[in-house]
């Protein structure tokens, strides 16, 4: 079958080249180590400049009743800062609204729009706001923030009191959005998995919420990577890479 929208699912069919620059927009700190954290990795090893932007603070990230929001807000700022440092990322930007309480607005967009101008990434990846029964409503308002906020960046005619500080607008090569119902790209990170594991598991303060007690002990360590490989492996498999993340990509 040839390639195109009725191909077989096939890892070259919809092929990147690595990206000069690559930003990530998720909702909160660990959102994108989970959803593209190896390919991250694999990136900037080959040169790409990558930025990861959270948009929540992060304040209600635990089960813990004796830990104060605020404490937390500053615990999940140094996880983020030490995970980007593994994955090669050089720009981390927090900007900090409040956590669990994220609501999509005009304003959202403009902040999200103003990032990506500034940055000017060949590449955004983010949640895909269209998976069935996404359940956390932080990662729906982010990705269709996200989305809404590449098409602003694209046009002159969007926000543009923006365009007099210097800036004019920018238009990605490729949206890539993790955790898709319907993926159609995929990045191998065979060669990086182990630092996607370990970028996570910087985020300790989200041992009990996210990755399975995984901060407690070896063993507790060794079990959720091992979730991992597997996650890994049945992205993977569709098209015959050992260890994948998988992707819809759309061309904006």
């Amino acid at each position: 079958m040839t390639q195109g929208y009725f191909a077989e699912p096939n890892a070259t069919a919809w092929a990147l080249e690595v990206p000069a620059r690559a930003m990530t927009i998720g909702a909160h700190p660990d959102d994108a180590e989970f959803g593209a954290g190896g390919t991250l990795a694999r990136w900037t090893e080959a040169g790409c400049e990558a930025l990861i932007l959270v948009v929540t603070d992060g304040s209600k990230g635990t089960w813990d009743r004796s830990i104060d929001p605020a404490d937390l807000v500053r615990t999940r700022r140094k996880e983020q800062q030490r995970a980007a440092e593994i994955l090669g990322v050089s720009h981390t930007v927090m900007l900090d609204h409040h956590d669990g309480e994220l609501e999509y607005s005009m304003a959202l967009r403009e902040e999200l729009c103003l990032r990506i101008r500034r940055f000017r990434p060949n590449v955004v990846l983010t949640h895909d706001p269209w998976r069935r029964y996404l359940l956390h409503p932080d990662h729906r308002v982010a990705g269709w923030a996200a989305l809404d906020g590449v098409v602003a960046a694209r046009d002159h005619l969007f926000f543009p009191g923006q365009l007099t500080e210097g800036l004019t607008e920018h238009r990605p090569d490729a949206l890539l959005l993790w955790a898709a119902d319907e993926p159609d790209h995929w990045e191998d990170i065979a060669d990086t998995f182990d630092r996607k594991v370990e970028a996570l598991l910087s985020h300790s303060s989200q041992g009990a919420t996210t990755m399975g007690n995984a901060h407690e002990s070896r063993d507790s360590r060794r079990e959720f990577a091992a979730r991992l490989r597997e996650w890994a492996a049945r992205q993977g498999r569709p098209v015959g890479l050992e260890a994948a993340e998988a992707f819809k990509m759309i061309r904006p």
